[in-house]
C-alpha cells in the first residue's frame, strides 16, 4: 500500500508492505489516520498559520500550560536535542520559540508507529526526503547536494531506523550557527544523520550543520546510536565509522 500526502509544506510518503490479509482494513484506516494526523501537526506547529497554537504562544495569546500536550512534548525533546549537542541545536531563535528543526521528524516517526501498531509488518514514511523505517529491509538514497540528480549514497535500512538529510541545497543557508547568528566557516553541503528515530535524526542532522564540517566531524562520532555520512562543500565525502553498517554499498 502506497498513500501520498502534501501537508506541512512538503510531501509525505507512505509505504506499507507486509500486511496479513486480516489486518488490510486496519492498515488502509491506519493511513488514513496517518495522514490525518500529519495535518493536525501542521494545525498546531505551523510557524505560517495565524492561527497554529504555536503562532498563538509566540505572540502571548496563549500559554504553554494550555497548548496541546504534543507542543509541550516536542519542546521538552527540543530541550533534549539542545543538551546533547552541547547548544547547537536550539528551538529559540531571536527571542522566538521554533521548533521546526524537529517537528517534521517527530510527526514522522509517530505516523509509521501508528502503522506498525495497526499491524503492518514493514514500513516506510518519508516526509521531505527525511525517513523512518519499520521492518524491510528498504533502501534509502541520500541525494548529492551537489549533483542534483544524483545519488552521494544508499543507506540500508532493517528494522526501526531513520535517515535524516540536513544542508542548504534545497533551502539556501538557513541554518545558523546559533552563537553568532551567521553561517558556519566550514559549511556542510550536506549531512545525513542515521539512528533509530527521526526526531532525534533529524535534530542532530540540523545541529551538524550548525557546527560546521571538522565541529560536527567529531561531535558524530562521538554521540552513542547514531552514524552519519557529509558532503563537503568541495564534494569531498566522510563518514563516522558506525555508518559503514547502513552502507549499501558494503551492505552485499
Amino acid at each position: 500500500m502506497l498513500h501520498v500526502e502534501e501537508a506541512m509544506g512538503t510531501v509525505f510518503s507512505l509505504d506499507v508492505r507486509e500486511v496479513p490479509g486480516a489486518g488490510r482494513p486496519r492498515v488502509r484506516a491506519a493511513l488514513d489516520g496517518a495522514a490525518a494526523w500529519l495535518h493536525r501537526v501542521d494545525e498546531v506547529f505551523s510557524p505560517w498559520r495565524a492561527d497554529s497554537q504555536l503562532s498563538r504562544l509566540r505572540r502571548g495569546e496563549l500559554e504553554l500550560s494550555r497548548c496541546d500536550a504534543d507542543v509541550r512534548d516536542v519542546l521538552r525533546l527540543c530541550d533534549e536535542a539542545e543538551r546533547t549537542s552541547g547548544g547547537w541545536f536550539s528551538a529559540r531563535y531571536a527571542g522566538e520559540v521554533d521548533p521546526t528543526g524537529l517537528v517534521k521528524g517527530w510527526a514522522v516517526e509517530r505516523a509509521a508507529r501508528m502503522l506498525v501498531s495497526a499491524g503492518a509488518g514493514s514500513v516506510c514514511v518519508n516526509g521531505g526526503g527525511d525517513v523512518q523505517t519499520h521492518g524491510g529491509p528498504w533502501r534509502v538514497g541520500i541525494a548529492d547536494p551537489l549533483r542534483p540528480g544524483e545519488l552521494a549514497a544508499v543507506v540500508e535500512a532493517r528494522g526501526e531506523l531513520a535517515v535524516a538529510t540536513s544542508g542548504p541545497a534545497e533551502r539556501g543557508c538557513h541554518i545558523l550557527d546559533p552563537y553568532t547568528g551567521a553561517p558556519p566557516a566550514d559549511q556542510l553541503a550536506s549531512v545525513t544523520v542515521v539512528c533509530r528515530g527521526l526526531a532525534d535524526a533529524d535534530a542532530w542532522a540540523t545541529a551538524a550543520c550548525a557546527m560546521g564540517a571538522e565541529r560536527a566531524r567529531r561531535w558524530l562520532q562521538r554521540l552513542p546510536d547514531a552514524a552519519a555520512f557529509a558532503v563537503t562543500a568541495d564534494g569531498t565525502t566522510w563518514r563516522t565509522s558506525g555508518f559503514t553498517r547502513y552502507d549499501a554499498a558494503m551492505c552485499v
